[in-house]
């Protein structure tokens, strides 16, 4: 089974499971400080992966590490030791985090741009983009990208919203190709 597949049963599991104990926003909030554990340090992954350390010994640095976190964060990290499953955490708080936002009616953004927006510039893109994607609110990240020249790209999802000064440029550029012929 694909680890795509594996990680959207955990994080349904993990949903279900934090609609039930009222739950959702602090398991969230601990699974995305262990994705950024899990991204950033290679050492832990390495140690969870060697095949000559006991199980047990993986779980008890875990419930070390983990020890302020909610209970259900610890038991499936332990979970996913002993199933070998480990290097599919990232991709299980993507998942929850995307099912949580959903139901919350929160999109993510990622804002392109070629500098640092304002506050009043995100407040209004999250207006503008709230009401046309028919959410509540959207959470905006803003990314640096010296590329664009002006203008800025928004990726919610799967859709990108291309507003740059380049992209506009590669547009009139095929326009007058495609009349040249």
């Amino acid at each position: 089974m694909s680890n795509s597949v594996v990680a959207k049963r955990y994080a349904d599991a993990l949903f279900q499971l934090g609609k039930e104990k009222n739950s959702l926003d602090q398991l969230v909030a601990d699974f995305l400080v262990v994705r950024q554990i899990f991204t950033n340090d290679q050492k832990l992954n390495v140690f969870l992966k060697h095949p000559k350390i006991d199980n047990e010994k993986k779980k008890q640095l875990l419930t070390d590490v983990f020890k302020g976190t909610d209970q259900v964060v610890v038991n499936t990290l332990k979970l996913l030791v002993d199933r070998h499953r480990t290097s599919t955490i990232p991709s299980i708080v993507d998942h929850l985090v995307a099912l949580v936002n959903d139901a919350k009616e929160i999109a993510d953004a990622t804002v392109y741009s070629i500098r640092e927006l304002s506050t009043d510039e995100k407040e209004q893109l999250q207006t503008s983009f709230a009401k046309r994607l028919g959410k509540t609110s959207v959470q905006i990240t803003n990314v640096v990208d010296p590329k664009i020249l002006g203008g800025m790209k928004i990726r919610v999802g799967n859709t990108i919203y291309d507003g740059t000064v380049s992209n506009k440029l590669n547009r009139i550029s095929r326009s007058i190709v495609s009349a040249n012929k």
